[in-house]
């Protein structure tokens, strides 16, 4: 049986990427997304999910649990941007973007962690972003669900080294997806989605005594 790579946010962009690499490598990969239309492909198992819901994060549990398969890598991508700034951001975005991009891993990675200490094997990333580290204008609760999100890596990566499970958080810069479409900006000025999941691929890769803690990755020109 080939191992197990649940990929959430997982139908396009980085997420897709990070499937499809693993799926490359001999895994299978559960990928959850909002809509999964457009998932399909020997060892890719689709499942529609809104993860900014307990509601949401409880039905992809559900399905995990049904195929009563042991989650080797867990891949914590979902997330939502928004632009605005502290001050007159929309009412309502602070707390979209925390259900969002924060509490959708903390859930899910408190429903699948049990069983990676039960095996002491696994492995977590937790998509973050150069925006977990360097604040800017509208930016707002984007930044702070991002600096969120690697605190938690950080307190997981120290809770489960005993554990013998890997945390690692990857930040990377401007990527080019679906969210810089309309850009005049060239394509060489943009990370490419299979960098990042190159990336993954690599900290996996590592001998059981090693881990990539942190994986900082920027456009050669730097952050747009």
């Amino acid at each position: 049986m080939n191992p197990l790579v649940v990929v959430t946010g997982g139908s396009k962009g980085i997420g897709r990427a990070i499937a499809n690499r693993f799926v490359v490598e001999g895994f299978d990969a559960v990928v959850c997304a909002r809509s999964v239309e457009n998932v399909e492909g020997p060892g890719l198992f689709p499942f529609a999910a809104d993860l900014s819901t307990r509601e949401g994060v409880n039905s992809l549990l559900q399905y995990i649990h049904s195929l009563q398969r042991p989650v080797d890598v867990l891949v914590n991508n979902t997330g939502v941007f928004q632009p605005g700034q502290i001050h007159n951001e929309a009412e309502g975005t602070f707390e979209q973007l925390m259900s969002t991009n924060v509490a959708s891993a903390y859930h899910l990675t408190r429903g699948l962690v049990g069983d990676m200490i039960a095996r002491r094997r696994g492995h977590i990333f937790m998509m973050c972003s150069t925006a977990s580290i360097t604040a800017y204008t509208n930016g707002g609760s984007y930044c702070i669900s991002k600096f969120a999100l690697l605190g938690m890596s950080r307190v997981l990566r120290e809770e489960l080294k005993p554990h013998d499970v890997k945390v690692t958080a990857i930040l990377p810069g401007a990527t080019l997806t679906a969210s810089w479409e309309g850009t005049d900006l060239p394509d060489d000025r943009f990370l490419k989605a299979d960098d990042v999941a190159d990336s993954a691929w690599a900290a996996y890769a590592l001998s059981k005594s090693a881990v990539m803690e942190e994986i900082l990755i920027r456009p050669q020109l730097g952050d747009i």
